[in-house]
């Protein structure tokens, strides 16, 4: 009869990052929650940018043009982390429609309107980012979590800029 190696038995349970493969499964839904809401927010800033009208065309149409870019470079950053932990990212917009926590805008010219749906988006976008560092630190994964980390500053601060240029 074979002996039965507990040791064994433990690292069958883990992913190749040394992650517990169940608690990882749940990560990567939650990573493709956020997927989705960067995804429909990149579009939405793209929309914005193009369709922006006024007296702060230049202003806003420079700062809409910077968002866009850097949630591209998340949502890239996301996906591949999905993919580092063991899992499909989804990539289909029918799926991000149903998954994503952001609602698809409008068509928004205003540019005052536009930095309000922002604001709204990142402050859900924050929430979710913080929901995920909580559970990737409960979990040990210190690769989500410093992603986490980091985009939340850096969006924190932009949220303090565009509060700040609506102010009066």
């Amino acid at each position: 009869m074979e002996t039965i190696n507990i040791l064994d038995l433990e690292l069958n349970k883990l992913n190749a990052l040394g992650l517990d493969k169940n608690k990882s499964k749940e990560l990567a839904k939650k990573l493709n929650v956020l997927l989705a809401s960067y995804s429909v927010f990149y579009q939405n800033a793209r929309g914005y940018h193009w369709n922006l009208k006024g007296e702060k065309f230049f202003e806003l149409h420079l700062k809409f043009e910077e968002l866009y870019a850097s949630l591209y470079l998340k949502i890239d950053e996301i996906a591949e982390r999905i993919l580092t932990i063991g899992f499909p990212a989804n990539h289909n917009f029918s799926a991000y429609k149903t998954t994503s926590k952001i609602n698809e805008s409008i068509q928004v010219s205003n540019g005052l309107i536009a930095v309000e749906d922002i604001l709204a988006s990142l402050k859900t976008i924050i929430s979710l980012q913080r929901d995920i560092l909580i559970y990737s630190n409960q979990i040990d994964d210190e690769g989500t979590h410093a992603i986490m980390s980091n985009n939340i500053q850096q969006q924190e601060k932009l949220v303090w800029m565009y509060t700040k240029f609506l102010e009066k």
